[in-house]
C-alpha cells in the first residue's frame, strides 16, 4: 500500500512539473511574440519618421539627407536621435505652472519700416501648364510684421506662399528668407521657417503626441525641450485631450490645430500660415490669434493668408492684395485700405461683384 501510494504522489509531481513547463513555454512564446510585435511597430514608426523628414527637407525632387535636417552644430546627430527617439507612449504631461510672462508691446509702424528685411520675393512667376497661376510678384516683409494675404479663390496666394516656403519652385524669380536664397541654401532656410500649408498632408497613423515628438526631434530638438514644448502647445490649443488618439480620428478643425503646433514646436523666425483659422472654432481662433499676436510681439514674423476680411484688417499691419496673379495694393493697412473697410477696398480691386437678379423661384419655398 505504501508503495502504491509512493507511486502514485511521484506520478502527480511528474504531472505537475510537466504543467509547470508547458506554462512557462507558452509564457515565453506570448511574451516574444510580443516582442516582435513591438519591434515590428517601432520599425514601422521609424520608416514614418524617415518619410516625414525627407518630405520637410524635400528641394524640388531633390532629397537632402536625413543629417541635414539639424538645427544647429551641437544638436544631436541622426545617429544619437536613432537611439533616443523613443515614441513616447502617453502624451506629456502638462508642464510646471510658471508665472505668465506679460506681452511685449507690438512694434510702432515707423519702428517696422526701419526693420530688417526678413522675406524678399521678386519677380516670382509660376505657371501650370497654359494656367499663368503667378505673374510677377514681389513682396517684402520686414521683421516683426503680421503680414495678411488676401484676394479671391484662384488668385494665387497658395501657390505664392508654397514658393515663399521652399515647397513649390518658381519658373523664374527669387526668394530670400532672412538673407538665405530658399532655393540655393533650402536647408538653412528652412531651419528658421514654420509652415502651415494648404492641403496639408500629415502622418496621421501616429498620435498627436508622437507627431509633436517627431516633428520636434527631426528640428534637432532634445527630447526634454519636446516633451515640455509640447505639453505647453497642447495646452494653448486646448489638444490635451486629443494626443493619445490618432491623428487619423481627429476632426478638420483639430488637425488645422495640431498641424499649427508642429509647425510652432521648433521656435522659427518666421512663421507662414496658410488659411490657418479655417475649420477652427471661434474659441480656439481666439487662442491661436493671442499666441500669434504675442509672437509678433516678441519679435518674430507672421504671414497669413485668409478670406476673413475682419480677421486680417483687425490682427494685420500690413495686408497684400493678390487677384490673377498680381500684386494690385500692398502697404500697411490704412494705406491699403484708404477712406474705406479693408472688404470694400478689396471688393474694388478684386471686381467680380454682381447684381443678382432673378431667380424668384427661390423665394417661392416648395412646400
Amino acid at each position: 500500500m505504501a508503495a502504491a501510494e509512493a507511486k502514485a504522489a511521484a506520478e502527480a509531481k511528474t504531472a505537475s512539473e510537466a504543467r509547470t513547463a508547458a506554462e512557462a513555454t507558452v509564457a515565453a512564446e506570448a511574451t516574444a511574440a510580443a516582442e516582435a510585435r513591438a519591434a515590428a511597430s517601432r520599425s514601422a514608426s521609424a520608416r514614418a519618421a524617415t518619410a516625414t523628414a525627407a518630405a520637410l527637407v524635400s528641394d524640388g525632387g531633390r532629397t537632402v539627407p536625413e543629417s541635414a535636417v539639424t538645427a544647429d552644430p551641437a544638436a544631436p546627430t541622426t545617429a544619437a536621435r536613432k537611439s533616443t527617439a523613443s515614441v513616447p507612449a502617453r502624451a506629456p504631461q502638462a508642464s510646471a505652472a510658471r508665472k505668465p510672462v506679460a506681452a511685449p508691446a507690438p512694434p510702432s509702424a515707423s519702428a517696422l519700416e526701419s526693420a530688417p528685411i526678413v522675406i524678399a520675393a521678386s519677380g516670382l512667376v509660376k505657371s501650370f501648364g497654359q494656367n499663368v497661376a503667378v505673374a510677377d510678384i514681389s513682396l517684402e516683409v520686414r521683421a516683426g510684421s503680421f503680414y495678411g494675404i488676401v484676394g479671391p479663390n484662384g488668385a494665387g496666394k497658395t501657390t505664392t506662399l508654397s514658393m515663399v516656403t521652399g515647397l513649390l519652385r518658381p519658373d523664374s524669380g527669387s526668394i530670400r528668407v532672412n538673407g538665405i536664397d530658399v532655393w540655393k541654401n533650402p536647408v538653412e532656410a528652412k531651419r528658421i521657417i514654420g509652415v502651415l500649408p494648404d492641403r496639408l498632408r500629415l502622418f496621421d497613423r501616429l498620435t498627436g503626441a508622437q507627431l509633436l515628438y517627431y516633428s520636434g526631434v527631426l528640428r534637432g530638438l532634445d527630447a526634454e525641450t519636446v516633451r515640455v514644448r509640447s505639453a505647453d502647445l497642447a495646452a494653448a490649443f486646448g489638444l490635451e485631450d486629443a494626443l493619445n488618439r490618432l491623428v487619423a480620428d481627429y476632426s478638420a478643425g483639430m488637425t488645422k490645430k495640431i498641424a499649427l503646433a508642429c509647425a510652432m514646436i521648433h521656435s522659427p523666425r518666421v512663421l507662414v500660415l496658410d488659411e490657418p483659422f479655417e475649420s477652427v472654432d471661434p474659441v480656439s481662433a481666439v487662442n491661436v490669434t493671442e499666441i500669434l499676436q504675442k509672437y509678433v510681439a516678441s519679435g518674430g514674423t507672421v504671414v497669413i493668408s485668409s478670406h476673413g476680411m475682419d480677421l486680417i484688417q483687425r490682427v494685420c499691419d500690413h495686408v497684400a492684395i493678390i487677384v490673377h496673379g498680381k500684386v494690385l495694393a500692398a502697404g500697411t493697412i490704412a494705406q491699403v485700405r484708404g477712406e474705406k473697410t479693408l472688404e470694400e477696398r478689396f471688393v474694388e480691386l478684386a471686381g467680380g461683384r454682381k447684381v443678382v437678379e432673378g431667380m424668384e423661384w427661390l423665394h417661392s419655398f416648395s412646400d
